[in-house]
């Protein structure tokens, strides 16, 4: 199921680039945007996307959500082309952050190689190359969007104190804690040893691993290199739980530490664990100086929203879009300019060797 959802998460990005063999046939053009296309497929493919993903987060009001943002497909897909665009022009590639997060995947998936990973999205009818330029253009679009929108935003501490006086109710929360594990498993059968002598030898390993966090290693150095969970790749972390989410023997020991502490090893039906408290957070609201960093990024996101809307526009204005008759961008601005048509009647009429006529309004 992991695999799943992390390549599942991964392939609702819009936009892939279309990669043409000279006998492939070229499908109808639904928008231009400078020397760039925009296919009817990939509006459908979106139009898909935007199904599945309200069908995953919310299926009792998927279709009322579908509704509301059906009709700003086109939109983002313009919105998309023209930040990939400005990422070119600013020498953004994404490769870098792209052999990253590949990287990542794989270490989260215990894949061993990228071949491996390679295969896995091709078992499910995934397009390895398509796969991975959906990533490369969610890196590209983030860094754009972060260098030429959201540096030059400012969040003062008035702002802070404002946002943080009239949200109360939003922000009390229940008592709750942060962890990051290493678990030494007990569930992998090693040949020629009972099950009494591999209980002991992965006590043995986990009081090792203990001891030498105690002696000054990095928790979460030790649980990258050691930990059989699926965290480990993440040093161990585990998010937040809340009071009655957890066994009961681990909660009734985690939830008496302090952030900074570390557990002794505790026995579970996975193995041995040794648990870290990053946070823990009484109920109520916290104090303005505990979730300082929470508050900036709420007021950000704020303020990101209209301060991306204003500069796509502005992007809009220097960009030649052309859209067919029956398709709209709920974005568009009356300063853009649309592409002067240069070709003579009889080009248009000439057929394409070893393709199918475009499908060009």
């Amino acid at each position: 199921m992991r695999k799943q959802s992390l390549l599942l998460t991964l392939i609702c990005v819009t936009g892939l680039p279309i990669a043409l063999a000279a006998d492939t046939v070229v499908q109808e053009i639904i928008a231009r945007v400078n020397n760039q296309i925009i296919t009817r497929s990939e509006y459908v493919r979106s139009e898909e996307d935007l199904r599945k993903e309200a069908q995953q987060q919310d299926p009792i009001n998927a279709d009322k959500v579908v509704a509301e943002k059906d009709k700003d497909v086109l939109r983002d897909l313009i919105d998309q082309q023209l930040l990939l665009e400005k990422g070119k022009d600013l020498g953004i590639s994404g490769d870098t952050e792209l052999i990253k997060k590949l990287d990542q995947m794989r270490k989260e998936m215990n894949l061993d190689s990228m071949e491996e990973l390679e295969k896995a999205a091709q078992a499910q009818g995934i397009s390895f190359e398509d796969f991975k330029q959906n990533m490369r253009n969610q890196i590209i679009t983030q860094q754009v969007i972060g260098r030429e929108v959201g540096q030059r935003l400012v969040i003062d501490k008035e702002e802070e104190k404002k946002f943080y006086d009239t949200h109360q109710s939003d922000l009390n929360q229940p008592e709750q804690i942060k962890l990051s594990e290493i678990l030494v498993s007990t569930e992998k059968k090693v040949k020629g040893s009972t099950d009494e002598q591999q209980l002991q030898a992965a006590k043995a390993k986990a009081d090792d691993l203990l001891d030498q966090i105690q002696k000054g290693a990095k928790f979460e150095d030790v649980a990258k290199k050691n930990s059989d969970g699926l965290s480990a790749a993440q040093g161990g972390d585990l998010g937040y739980f809340k009071r009655g989410t957890m066994a009961k023997e681990i909660e009734d020991v985690t939830f008496t530490m302090k952030p900074g502490e570390i557990s002794k090893v505790i026995q579970t039906r996975q193995g041995y664990v040794i648990l870290k408290v990053v946070e823990h957070h009484q109920a109520g609201v916290p104090a303005l100086s505990e979730i300082e960093a929470h508050v900036a990024d709420a007021i950000y996101m704020e303020k990101l929203k209209p301060a991306l809307r204003e500069y796509l526009t502005k992007l809009r204005e220097q960009a030649f879009i052309d859209i067919k008759p029956g398709y709209l961008d709920t974005a568009a601005s009356p300063n853009e300019t649309k592409p002067v048509e240069t070709e003579t009647a009889d080009a248009k009429a000439k057929p394409l060797k070893k393709k199918k006529k475009l499908g060009i309004f």
